[in-house]
């Protein structure tokens, strides 16, 4: 059974594969980060739990259809597997900005998903990990910890610095994970 404070969600685009502001619309286009994989199937054998928040309006932009999204995400789980890990559940929003939907990013509807589907009581203390301001955002109100990646949007978010207050900033999600991992084993080795 996961535990909220054993639970790490990622943002896909910026965080777990390189970004486009043209969108990721084929499975083609989807290339992970090089250590984005590996660092999830760490967390995964750490006895971590890993979930995926993604706002994907290039479905509603009419860009590619749901079918392209479940391959993309077919590969992410594939290559994780292939690497030790997995991912408990992934999440999406294909709603575009103007769809007054509950679940696109700063909203919380799919962390408030991967909370149901997880079958937690609530979010407090795990991790949301983004390269955007409402990636960050949509933990808030869920008590997820923040913590902020320079890849994809993430340096440009850190340079506006706005509404970062108490967000870790990382070069990327490898290094969280480096971070999150030695903070554990310091934490066990203290016991």
């Amino acid at each position: 059974m996961p535990a909220a404070d054993r639970l790490v969600i990622l943002d896909r685009d910026g965080v777990i594969n390189r970004d486009s502001d043209d969108y990721v619309k084929s499975l083609e286009e989807w290339i992970p980060y090089p250590d984005a994989v590996e660092a999830i199937a760490r967390l995964h054998r750490a006895g971590w739990t890993v979930a995926v928040a993604t706002n994907q309006s290039g479905i509603a932009r009419g860009y590619y259809g749901v079918e392209v999204l479940e391959a993309m995400h077919g590969r992410l789980r594939d290559l994780v597997r292939e690497a030790g890990g997995e991912i408990a559940h992934i999440a999406h929003c294909p709603h575009g900005p103007g769809d007054d939907c509950d679940c696109r990013k700063p909203l919380p509807g799919l962390l408030e998903e991967i909370r149901q589907v997880l079958s937690l009581d609530n979010l407090e203390g795990s991790w949301m990990v983004g390269d955007s301001l409402r990636d960050l955002q949509a933990g808030e109100p869920m008590g997820c910890r923040p913590v902020l990646v320079r890849t994809g949007k993430g340096r440009r978010t850190e340079e506006k610095g706005e509404g970062l207050q108490g967000a870790m900033v990382f070069d990327d999600l490898a290094a969280f994970v480096d971070w999150l991992l030695a903070r554990e084993e310091k934490g066990q080795a203290a016991q």
